[in-house]
This record gives structure tokens, C-alpha cells and sequence, in this order.
């Protein structure tokens, strides 16, 4: 069974959205971490949102890591209809079982970049394997929150690591009995 790995950026508050500027910059060509883990993956799943953001930006870009990004087939929870472009596929209604159905195939990792909408509902349904959260110092006070639709979510904390200018990387597992 392939995991699932789910990557936000959040500030310490657990904000993941908000329209204002609040993260440093972050450029993945300079970013190990981003790199390995992108490279290691078998596809991406995204929400709408963030899959019109990646495929307005990414087809034109350059480098290794965008002809990576280009590359991976990707599934996006999307209710709109017509196709979707940029080596991608939309899950369909039953969002959880496609992603189960997808889970159980062979291949690299699934990885989620952002589509905090989506992680929320892969992480109520059990189906996060990895949670990765990238914490950047500063407090933002509002905004959509990773955690504002979750109830009650055990974790363990499988890791932790410094990235620089302040980032935490907090990896994080479903707590087992």
C-alpha cells in the first residue's frame, strides 16, 4: 500500500490560508527537503485551488524540480466539470473512496501540497499516513486554520527538523493503540 503524505506551510497559529503575505519566501530549488520529497513521490493530490495555482504557474517553468512537478500524474478533488489539463485527473464525487482505491495501488507516495480542504478530509477519514507541517514564526491570528475542522486527531510526532530562517519541519503519524 502506497502511503499518503500530506504537506502544509502554516504559521505558528496553524494558519494555513490567508490573503495577506506572512510566509517568508520559500523557493523549492533551494529547499532539500521539498526537493527529496517531491522526487520521491509517485503523484500529487491537490484540491481545486491549489491545482489551478500549480498549473497556472508550473508548465512554464524551469529546472529539475518543475519538469518533476510537470511530470507526476496528479488527482484533484474537484466538484466543477470539464477536464482539467496539466497530466490530471479528477477524483469525482467519493472523494475518500477514490483516494483508498488509489492508496491501494503500487507506486511512489501520494503527496498533498496545500489543499488544506482536502488534507482536512483525508485526515478525518483516516487515510493520512504522514503530516508534515512546515512552521513559520509568526502568529497570524486569523485566517483558515489546518485544524479548525477537526475534532479529536491523535498524532505522534515521528520527527523534527530545522530548515532555516526560523521553519520547523514537525513530521507527524496517526497514533496507534
Amino acid at each position: 500500500m502506497r502511503p499518503l503524505i500530506v504537506t502544509e506551510f502554516v504559521s505558528l497559529d496553524g494558519v494555513y490560508e490567508e490573503h495577506s503575505p506572512w510566509r517568508a519566501p520559500y523557493d523549492p530549488d533551494d529547499g532539500p527537503f521539498k526537493r527529496d520529497e517531491l522526487f520521491a513521490s509517485g503523484a500529487l493530490l491537490l484540491g481545486r485551488t491549489t491545482y489551478e495555482g500549480f498549473a497556472a504557474y508550473w508548465p512554464t517553468a524551469t529546472g529539475a524540480f518543475a519538469d518533476r512537478m510537470n511530470a507526476l500524474p496528479k488527482y484533484v478533488a474537484t466538484s466543477r466539470p470539464g477536464p482539467l489539463g496539466w497530466n490530471a485527473t479528477a477524483l469525482g464525487p467519493d472523494v475518500v473512496a477514490i483516494v483508498q482505491a488509489l492508496k491501494a495501488q503500487p507506486g511512489g507516495p501520494l503527496l498533498v501540497y496545500g489543499s488544506g480542504t482536502l488534507a482536512q478530509t483525508l485526515l478525518r477519514h483516516g487515510l493520512v499516513d504522514e503530516l508534515r507541517l512546515m512552521v513559520f514564526p509568526v502568529v497570524v491570528g486569523h485566517g483558515k486554520r489546518i485544524f479548525d475542522t477537526l475534532e479529536h486527531l491523535p498524532l505522534t510526532l515521528l520527527a523534527t527538523r530545522a530548515l532555516g530562517a526560523g521553519v520547523l519541519l514537525l513530521t507527524y503519524g496517526p497514533a496507534r493503540p
